[in-house]
């Protein structure tokens, strides 16, 4: 039985108009009252569809993984879904009770406690208090915040806050389960804990939407994928099919100059123009070789010099390394190792560098997500891989290396033996 029907949906908005709001019957009515009276803004504005003539069906007790770059209208379509926003033409046709986690936070209210959140989510799809107290005790124990459950929520961290929405989402049985990309936000066992509890949702016949970037997850959790890319549907099919064509489409769009790149995110206090590896002498490599020291390089300027406000900004900068599937290897944070840097300081064009001793990478193609804030902020992230070679090399001084399947990052390490 097809419990979602998605029938020609598309979504308009207009870029230099007022941000969209949520109105209330009043607000329309005031609005409809005003309008013969209000002139017409002279503002330039522009009609940018984040999604065009979307169709798709899902059957019921079915997991649909949904993929794409940023920008391909993912998260447009899932808010539509979840009947945040409606959209410009099309219908959607639900034959089930929907829960979605879009956002951090999202369906809670901050001045509540733990405890009574979540009960105002439970009421908000429909169940019965029996209902939530029955699930209650799982709940809590599965997000791990019962020290704080009596808590207002304005009081949790971003991650608190993660696993409760989380684990009420997934707990209260709604027959259709929508989750974004938002899991990226809880660390790496809870990323585990999350992804085992959808496996375990999908097989007790509910159904899933899932938006990720790690194709790894979408894989092992969906039987099907749909790939959106400029919000039309380009792909759909099995998991691997759609994984293969997204990772070609990803390869094509790591051949356009870093100084091109339209789907990126940020306020241009730092603007990211190029990106080269280097070895220990400043000369470019084609490919980094694992055991070696490698230096990824970025050449950036500054373009919107009226952010930060403040003379005490400082700048931020992440490098998140995945496998061509999307798989996190390592995140390299300056943030981890206080090694942030002042960004009064920084001349409006330079170059930024992160040096990686011994590159403890198998050889192979990875992928590099990079991302910067200048005072919090986001200033450049690129989400969308740019593809790096790393060769072999003799990691142990011994001339081997371990089969890639046992997992793409080198440790260093020694074997003794010894007598108590």
């Amino acid at each position: 039985m097809k419990i979602l029907e998605i029938q020609h949906i598309s979504k308009k908005f207009r870029i230099g108009a007022h941000r969209e709001r949520y109105l209330s019957l009043r607000d329309q009515m005031a609005a409809a009252i005003r309008r013969p009276f209000q002139r017409t803004s002279k503002s330039a504005t522009q009609d940018f569809w984040a999604l065009r003539d979307v169709s798709f069906d899902v059957e019921a007790g079915e997991s649909v993984g949904i993929v794409g770059k940023n920008g391909a209208g993912k998260s447009t379509l899932l808010k539509i879904l979840s009947k945040i926003t409606p959209p410009t033409s099309g219908k959607i046709i639900c034959r089930g009770r929907v829960a979605s986690l879009l956002e951090v936070g999202t369906g809670f209210h901050p001045e509540l406690t733990g405890r009574e959140n979540i009960y105002m989510n439970g009421s908000i799809l429909g169940l019965r208090r029996t209902d939530i107290e029955r699930q209650f005790d799982a709940i809590v124990d599965f997000s791990g915040v019962e020290h704080f459950l009596d808590t207002p929520l304005k009081h949790f961290s971003s991650g608190m806050q993660l696993r409760l929405a989380f684990a009420v989402a997934a707990h209260l049985e709604p027959e259709i389960l929508i989750i974004d990309e938002v899991l990226a936000v809880g660390d790496a066992e809870f990323q585990k804990k999350c992804i085992g509890k959808m496996g375990e949702v999908s097989r007790s016949g509910r159904t899933i939407l899932f938006v990720s970037h790690n194709l790894t997850a979408v894989t092992e959790l969906c039987q099907r994928a749909v790939l959106l890319d400029g919000g039309r549907i380009t792909a759909t099919g099995s998991t691997k099919e759609v994984a293969n064509q997204y990772l070609l489409m990803s390869q094509k769009i790591d051949k356009i100059k870093l100084f091109d790149r339209k789907d990126r995110q940020g306020n241009q206090a730092i603007f990211f123009l190029d990106f080269f590896m280097t070895d220990e002498l400043g000369n470019k490599l084609v490919a980094a070789q694992s055991g070696k020291d490698t230096y990824f390089c970025f050449e950036y300027e500054k373009r919107n010099l009226d952010q930060p406000t403040h003379n005490n900004a400082t700048l931020l900068c992440a490098i998140d390394i995945t496998t061509v599937e999307s798989e996190r290897v390592c995140m390299l944070n300056s943030e981890v190792t206080e090694q942030n840097m002042s960004y009064q300081a920084l001349p409006n064009r330079g170059f930024l560098r992160c040096k990686i001793p011994k590159t403890p990478f198998q050889p192979g193609q990875y992928g590099l997500v990079l991302f910067c804030s200048v005072d919090n902020q986001i200033a450049d992230w690129i989400e969308n891989n740019l593809f790096f070679e790393v060769i072999g090399n003799n990691f142990f001084d011994t001339g081997k290396l371990p089969l890639r399947h046992y997992g793409a990052s080198l440790v260093a390490y020694q074997w003794t033996s010894f007598t108590q």
